[in-house]
């Protein structure tokens, strides 16, 4: 088969593709014939040496979708459509960037879909986060504002779409004017031009200021996020668009407001259920729920899809479609 390898943390260059044997199968995984990988940040990190525990050389991948090709427990056919993330994929084990990939079957989540491979490789990983950020580390209802800053992530579009179908009200930010009106056109309420001060604005549009919000940039704007939130709201971190991720030095009665409650959000394949995974699914085959824009890479352009989206040159996710 072919795959993706990166032997060492480094340049674009560093993404070799190469023939590898077919993985084996044994008890407890599964062997997924893969046909489409979204592209995601934590992968953009691993390539620059930024990502703890990680066994190079690799195949990176946090996630992919396609169809079961092997699976010894029986609990599966081939031939079933069926995504697999996270649980160490791409850095523990080889993961999505290849042909076929053998993965623990608590990873894989079954489903059923008419919707293109495109389409399905940019579902998995950013709807698992967006919902765990929504539901658990936001704990959002109707009624309620949400900030979401960085906004034209992938992660960003999906949240807005969850938070609106939820009956939230939404505010989202960027650094570029030319997506203000992108994010208007998928459902944001309120687009903000990001300047790196946004919580004067965010408090002339809800008052007292949101209620959630979602940091998605990093540290660096995290304290302008935290003053954007209202008393008794709650910020949560889920997101390093900015490659930064720690606070020097951090003073919690200095750093935090009074009153402001700062959670995170990191889940796992176990906290995308089916039914939501396959309920999104069918909302996006019928038109009521988007994600936001996509770009399609083959599998031959890896290095100009990493490429494009480290230099932020792209709106929304990036997926490679492999055959």
């Amino acid at each position: 088969m072919r795959a993706i390898v990166l032997s060492a943390p480094g340049p674009v260059e560093n993404l070799e593709i190469r023939e590898l044997p077919l993985p084996d199968v044994g008890p407890g995984q599964v062997r997924i014939r893969v046909e489409a990988f979204g592209i995601n940040r934590s992968e953009l990190h691993l390539r620059l040496g930024y990502a703890e525990g990680a066994k190079l050389p690799v195949v990176p991948g946090i996630e992919a979708v396609g169809v079961v090709d092997a699976a010894p427990d029986g609990d599966l056919e081939p031939g079933q459509q069926v995504a697999a993330l996270m649980g160490g994929m791409g850095r523990a084990f080889d993961g999505g960037y290849a042909e076929y990939t053998v993965v623990p079957r608590g990873q894989v989540i079954p489903f059923r879909s008419g919707l293109s491979w495109a389409t399905l490789g940019s579902i998995p990983e950013t709807l698992q986060t967006a919902y765990g950020s929504v539901t658990i580390g936001l704990d959002l209802r109707a009624g309620q504002t949400l900030l979401i800053r960085g906004g034209t992530s992938a992660l960003g579009y999906a949240t807005a779409a969850l938070a609106r179908d939820l009956g939230a009200t939404v505010l989202a930010t960027t650094r570029q004017p030319g997506r203000l009106a992108e994010l208007a056109a998928h459902g944001v309420d309120h687009p903000i031009l990001d300047d790196g001060a946004v919580a004067g604005r965010v408090r002339e549009i809800t008052g007292d200021g949101v209620d959630a919000a979602l940091e998605l940039v990093g540290t660096p704007t995290l304290p302008d996020t935290l003053a954007a939130t209202r008393v008794h709201g709650t910020v949560c971190f889920a997101g390093m668009l900015s490659n930064q991720w720690t606070v020097p030095d951090f003073y919690p009665i200095g750093y935090l407001p009074s009153g402001v409650r700062l959670t995170s959000y990191s889940g796992d394949a176990d906290a995308l259920p089916p039914a939501v995974l396959q309920g999104f699914l069918n909302r996006v085959a019928a038109g009521t729920l988007s994600l936001g824009p996509v770009s399609v890479y083959p599998f031959d352009r890896i290095r100009d899809a990493h490429r494009d989206i480290e230099l932020n040159r792209i709106s929304g996710k990036g997926v490679v479609v492999v055959r």
